[in-house]
This record gives structure tokens, C-alpha cells and sequence, in this order.
């Protein structure tokens, strides 16, 4: 199953969503709190809404979920969409609305993405410029994006990259470690690029030149 969810990050310009895929291939769209602001923009309705509501305060639509939590929470209102979208079946998880001005939310974003992974759910982080994922142990292909950066990051104390090729700087039986940013701004050279991990877990960043 397949979920769109709207958290309340900046989003300066919608017009890299497309919504009509959204109608089309997600099972389920959670906004996070304020994030409904977008999916009104949008004209799209949501199944469910969640969060403490400090941040929107309008009138909520009707025959819709509303799942409200207290202000005094361990969980972000993201963390609660993405726990909700879980615990209803999904494993595919497409996040707009985490990035923009606030990078404490951010950098909370990239903990929930890792989440989402270890819970066994493939989730990315999309905005106009950026799209953002983790690979764990095996190996995965990524298809060449003109005009976008092939980021890699170890988010364990080392990552064994195995094989990275297709790309500028190939890596083979590299340890990438966590403290050193060696596999920023590479570039997708071939039709795809190919990543095989041995252990650790690596975030992947794709960003536009």
C-alpha cells in the first residue's frame, strides 16, 4: 500500500506535485497537522489528519479521520503520520512538506525516515529540489536524473559499500564513514547507478544542480 503524507514544512511552490499520481497510485493521504493547509491547495481531500493542532487552528473538514494528541508528546505530528500510515497497512511512503526554513524539523524528518526503513517501509522525502531515501544491506539501482546530484551518507559509524558505479567517483570495498563527507554532490554518469551495501545504512540524497 501505497500513502502520500503532507507535513507543515515550507513549501514555497506546489507545482512539483503531481497530484493526479496521487489520485492514481496512493491507497491513503495523512496530512500532519498544518501540512493539510497543502492538500487544501491542492484540492486534495485527505483520509485522515492528525497532529495537536498548535499550528492550524481552522475548522477541520468533515467525514474525515481525525486523530488529535496532546501538545505534551514524545512524537512529532510527522513521526504520528508516519506511525499511522504504518499501522494501517502501508510500506511505501511518499513525505512532502518535511524539508524548508526549519532545520530542526529536518534533521527530525531524516530520524523518522529512518524509521520508516527500520520498520520495514520504503519512505522518501520529496520537494522541489531535493528527494531523499536510505538504503540498508544489499544492492539497489537508481536511474540517472539529468541535472541532479547522487549524494551518499553514512548514517552508522561505517557503511561497506561494496560496489558504486555508474557514477563520477565509483567506490568498491569503501568503508564510508559517518564523520566524513566524502560521497556528497557525486554525479549519475551511466543510464543508472548501481549501490551494493554490506552492512551499515546509508542516506541517499538526490538534489538539483
Amino acid at each position: 500500500m501505497r500513502c502520500a503524507i503532507f507535513a507543515g514544512g515550507e513549501i514555497k511552490d506546489l507545482s512539483f506535485i503531481d497530484v493526479s499520481e496521487i489520485r492514481k497510485s496512493c491507497n491513503l493521504v495523512i496530512c500532519a497537522d498544518s501540512g493539510y493547509n497543502y492538500a487544501r491547495k491542492l484540492d486534495i481531500v485527505p483520509d485522515i489528519i492528525v497532529g495537536d493542532f498548535d499550528s492550524y487552528t481552522e475548522n477541520l473538514p468533515e467525514n474525515v479521520m481525525i486523530y488529535r494528541s496532546l501538545p505534551e508528546k514524545d512524537d512529532t505530528d510527522t513521526m504520528l503520520a508516519v506511525r499511522t500510515a504504518i499501522e494501517n497497512g502501508c510500506t511505501d511512503i511518499c513525505l512532502y512538506g518535511a524539508l524548508g526554513k526549519r532545520f530542526d524539523h529536518a534533521f527530525a524528518n531524516i530520524q523518522v525516515l529512518v524509521y520508516a526503513y527500520e520498520k520495514g517501509c520504503n519512505m522518501r522525502i520529496i520537494d522541489a529540489d531535493n528527494e531523499i531515501t536510505v538504503q540498508g544491506t544489499g544492492c539497489k539501482e537508481y536511474k540517472k536524473l539529468d541535472g541532479w546530484y547522487f549524494s551518499i551518507f553514512s548514517l552508522t559509524e561505517k557503511a561497506l559499500i561494496k560496489k558504486y558505479y555508474g557514477v563520477k567517483y565509483p567506490l568498491y570495498d569503501f568503508e564510508l564513514e559517518k564523520n566524513f563527507p566524502i560521497g556528497v554532490s557525486n554525479e549519475i554518469t551511466e543510464n543508472k547507478a548501481v549501490l551494493q551495501i554490506d552492512s551499515g545504512l546509508v542516506l541517499i540524497v538526490r538534489s538539483k544542480m
